[in-house]
């Protein structure tokens, strides 16, 4: 069975940080371009981070550019999202997309809720 396993959500005061993982099992993701979204409500669908599947280039969005880190580690099947200096602006449910451009294989994991709050 195919699937993507968000975690490490949760509530975290501004200024704090949180690291999320994304699991794979039932398919390997060395061959996978991964990239973190996060919707928030009343706001459109945000690309925060992707890496390609080497692991050798990475992008951010400007919004969290300096605060976030994206990282994957293909021996676990797993790929991270390192936050830190969290503002209450981002908050809001991340979730893990896996795209095989050669096959047109794209997968989505059901997300993890990021609350930033005092």
């Amino acid at each position: 069975q195919v699937q993507l396993v968000e975690s490490g959500g949760g509530l975290v005061q501004p200024g704090g940080s949180l690291r999320l993982s994304c699991a794979a099992s039932g398919f390997t993701l060395s061959s996978y371009f991964m990239s973190w979204y996060r919707w928030v409500p009343g706001k459109e669908r945000e690309l925060v981070a992707d890496i390609t599947s080497r692991g050798d280039s990475t992008s951010y969005a400007d919004s969290v550019k300096g605060r976030f880190t994206i990282s994957r580690d293909n021996a676990k099947n797993t790929v991270y999202l390192e936050m830190n200096t969290l503002k209450p602006e981002d908050t809001g449910v991340y979730r893990c997309n896996a795209v095989e451009l050669e096959y047109g294989l794209d997968y989505w994991g059901d997300g993890t809720l990021v609350t930033v709050s005092s």
